[in-house]
């Protein structure tokens, strides 16, 4: 197989992100965006992204039990990311990755068929994101995991019970 095409194979095979989250320096602008875009530091928050039988979860918690500022930081932040995802809003995700993930055109297209619930926790907080539509998981499902690999989380990408 010449170089030319496999260059040609690559760049025509379906990409899920994984190719480019690899890139140092595209992790880096995902973590300074993803700073940017929502109000807290990366470096003093833990991102999760779950999937589970019925949708899936967004999880971010403060790092250090006592950090208020990131705590109610990352309330804010969520509570408004359950409304503007109900609302069919994936602005803040494209700013953060520069590209638009996989999966949006359908969770957009299916927002009625999908329920987001924002809830605070001790150290920060979670959307909880379920459906009973096929295909609005699958799409929900396919969000999740390109979540998880651009921003290098190293969740599982299995569906799991919700804990």
């Amino acid at each position: 197989m010449t170089i030319q095409l496999a260059i040609a194979i690559a760049l025509l095979s379906p990409d899920t992100g994984a190719t480019k989250a690899q890139s140092a320096e595209h992790r880096h602008q995902v973590d300074a965006n993803g700073d940017k875009a929502m109000g807290f530091s990366h470096e003093k928050t833990t991102h999760h992204f779950l999937l589970h039988a019925n949708g899936g979860a967004i999880q971010v918690d403060a790092n250090a039990a006592d950090d208020q500022e990131s705590r109610g930081q990352i309330q804010r932040h969520l509570g408004h990311i359950a409304r503007m995802f109900a609302e069919g809003n994936f602005e803040a995700p494209m700013l953060v990755h520069s590209v638009t993930p996989p999966g949006t055109e359908t969770i957009t297209r299916l927002k009625a068929r999908i329920r987001y619930t924002y809830e605070a926790s001790p150290t920060g907080g979670r959307v909880v994101i379920a459906t009973g539509d096929k295909e609005a998981l699958a799409a929900v499902h396919e969000f999740l995991r390109f979540q998880i690999t651009d921003h290098g989380t190293k969740d599982t990408l299995a569906v799991t019970p919700r804990k």
